[in-house]
């Protein structure tokens, strides 16, 4: 599988990234035997790019993880998981819970080192706090050997602006910005590449907007949203094809961003996005897609603290 190289970290990712958000049972109840099945299936395919977080299954993620990473060859595979976000409504970005969080993902996961770690979901908090406690903190976990790069995620691109800015960032992790209905994070591009940061973008299907799966409970998409999306997908399946499969090589096909992460609890999908990122991109049926999804291009919902938002 193709790899693109990360910033000015020298590491190189697998052109699709595997997310452990579903198999720490975020999107439906899983099976555990075919949940773990799943990263070795990524792995046996060529991805080498992992990412997990405390928050994902409120630490069942990582322990999955952790029942697999030990019979694997250390250097088979990057790993990077996230913390100060533990449960919807529990943030800590303190120094104190910055330490404590690392050696608990490591411990979960059964490895000496983690390769990335993201301060999660940021927008919910002060960005002072990040700037001037949370990462000096995880600074001190890189200098100890426990962290290698570290970097934010979150979802509103004014985030990620400020914090460029405003600290040194080995890498950023944006979601939902960058698929066929929302190219919102290539105002990154430029800045990232300037700065040396390395961009990696996730959910190429915006939490299932973009495929024929039920959306979960907690998504935030408008019944517009929906109905305009919907009919894309049924024009997507009357030209012989899925929006899913659409939707996935169209945010792969980018290599301004490092990798492109999505997740499965279901080894066969995963095999089956391996497949399809093989097969040659249809620009027409993009540009038709496209069209269809002009009514709601860039709509994006509010999340966070209202100072952080998109304006």
């Amino acid at each position: 599988m193709q790899r693109n190289a990360l910033g000015n970290t020298g590491l190189s990712l697998s052109v699709l990234g595997f997310g452990a958000s579903s198999i720490g049972g975020e999107f439906r109840p899983i099976e555990v035997g075919e949940a773990l099945k799943c990263v070795n299936v990524a792995l046996d395919r060529g991805i080498n790019f992992i990412d997990t977080a405390a928050y994902y299954g409120r630490g069942l993620s990582e322990c999955m993880l952790g029942q697999v990473l030990p019979s694997v060859p250390r250097d088979s595979y990057l790993i990077s998981t996230k913390l100060g976000r533990y449960a919807p409504k529990h943030f800590d970005f303190s120094a104190k819970r910055v330490a404590e969080s690392i050696d608990v993902s490591l411990e979960r996961m059964k490895i000496e080192c983690i390769d990335m770690v993201f301060c999660h979901d940021i927008e919910f908090v002060n960005l002072d706090l990040i700037v001037e406690e949370t990462l000096p903190a995880l600074r001190k976990e890189v200098e100890k050997g426990k962290v290698r790069y570290l970097g934010v995620s979150g979802y509103p691109m004014k985030i990620f602006t400020e914090m460029l800015e405003r600290s040194e960032l080995d890498v950023i992790l944006t979601y939902n910005h960058y698929t066929l209905q929302n190219d919102m994070a290539l105002r990154l591009v430029e800045p990232c590449k300037q700065k040396g940061v390395g961009l990696i973008n996730a959910a190429p299907f915006s939490a299932r907007l973009l495929c024929n799966a039920p959306l979960p409970d907690w998504h935030k998409a408008t019944q517009e949203v929906r109905d305009i999306t919907a009919k894309a997908a049924a024009y997507c399946e009357k030209q012989g094809t899925d929006i899913a499969k659409l939707a996935l090589q169209y945010s792969v096909a980018n290599d301004s961003f490092a990798s492109c992460v999505t997740g499965s609890a279901n080894p066969d999908r995963v095999a089956q996005w391996c497949d399809w990122i093989e097969e040659p991109l249809d620009e027409h049926l993009v540009a038709d897609v496209k069209q269809i999804l002009q009514p709601i291009h860039n709509w994006v919902y509010y999340e966070g603290h209202p100072d952080n938002s998109d304006d």
